[in-house]
């Protein structure tokens, strides 16, 4: 197996130190930051996300895996920079105004974050304006808004309406999820997409970033 296959191998497995070890050996290998990332951490990654879908893998062991993800990409971040590799694709991330639930916005965070974006965590209990001030000032490609409760998914509307009225409406893509929302409703509120589960709202989001770049 390449060092790429173990640090891929191990972040699948939540290995923590096996993880920055072996990353710490591919830096005195004088392997570049940017493959130590794209073919060992992003690897690993697509392939719990892909798990995941898959009902292979569950939410533990995904923000398992995620930790992982996480202090190997810390490792990395400052020889990331000295390369002058750059996030895929920026995305501003939040559940709406009214509701306090973070769990499932915290999957996909992490799953978007898999995927080498850049995530910006506004948390929970969001306003419409505070989407479109965070997106605007970070120049985000996508807003991501969360919802668990019928009653607060109304303010998804808000934030394509913020959005339209600001001037911003064709320049972002607006994202909606959560266990009440579907494919109908994001279409009546006129938002971009709709994803049942945080591997494909990764997927979406990647790909949004992608043709934004185009």
């Amino acid at each position: 197996m390449s060092i790429f296959s173990d640090i891929s191998d191990n972040l699948q497995r939540g290995r923590v130190k096996a993880v920055c070890e072996l990353i710490k050996q591919a830096i005195v290998e004088n392997i570049s930051a940017k493959d130590i990332l794209e073919l060992g951490l992003l690897d690993g990654m697509n392939i719990v996300g892909v798990k995941f879908k898959n009902d292979e893998l569950y939410v533990p062991e995904v923000m398992i895996a995620a930790k992982a993800m996480k202090a190997g990409t810390e490792l990395l971040r400052p020889l990331l920079a000295g390369e002058g590799v750059k996030a895929s694709g920026k995305v501003c991330i939040g559940t709406v105004k009214g509701d306090m639930h973070d769990i499932g916005k915290n999957l996909v965070r992490m799953m978007m974050e898999g995927k080498g974006l850049e995530v910006i965590d506004l948390g929970i209990n969001v306003a419409p304006e505070q989407f479109l001030k965070i997106a605007i000032e970070n120049s985000c490609d996508v807003i991501a808004c969360s919802a668990l409760l019928t009653t607060t998914m109304g303010n998804m509307r808000e934030v394509v309406e913020t959005a339209k009225a600001m001037g911003y409406r064709k320049k972002i893509k607006i994202m909606v999820g959560g266990a009440p929302v579907t494919e109908e409703f994001c279409q009546s509120i006129g938002a971009d997409s709709y994803t049942p589960d945080a591997a494909s709202a990764a997927e979406v989001a990647l790909e949004f970033c992608k043709l934004n770049k185009t």
